[in-house]
């Protein structure tokens, strides 16, 4: 039987692992932007400003929102999602320190 041995990682590589699988496709990382230089957004303008579907850009949120980096608030019939601020300074953080020191070969 396999079993998965995530547990044999530290806790911070396993959360710098999740947050980089949700950043890995180039609409979250353009609704990240969108949502940076609006300081919040509903989903409806997002939908205008990508050339995906209402359906597909909500399972792009969903992805950013259960790793942290976005937050969703419920404003009648819509949501308004915003840059969950203090995960993306960790973020940040924890990439910095993953490449600090870095050399090349």
């Amino acid at each position: 039987m396999a079993y998965s041995k995530k547990e044999e990682f530290p806790d911070q590589d396993l959360r710098l692992a999740e947050i980089a699988k949700a950043l890995s496709h180039p609409a979250r990382i353009r609704i990240l932007r969108i949502l940076n230089e609006m300081n919040s957004c509903m989903v409806g303008s997002l939908v205008d400003q990508l050339p995906i579907s209402q359906s597909t850009v909500s399972q792009h949120l969903n992805e950013l929102k259960k790793a942290g980096l976005i937050i969703g608030e419920i404003d009648g019939p819509k949501v308004c999602y915003c840059i969950n601020k203090e995960e993306l300074t960790k973020t940040k953080k924890a990439f910095d320190r993953l490449f600090t020191g870095i050399g090349c070969c």
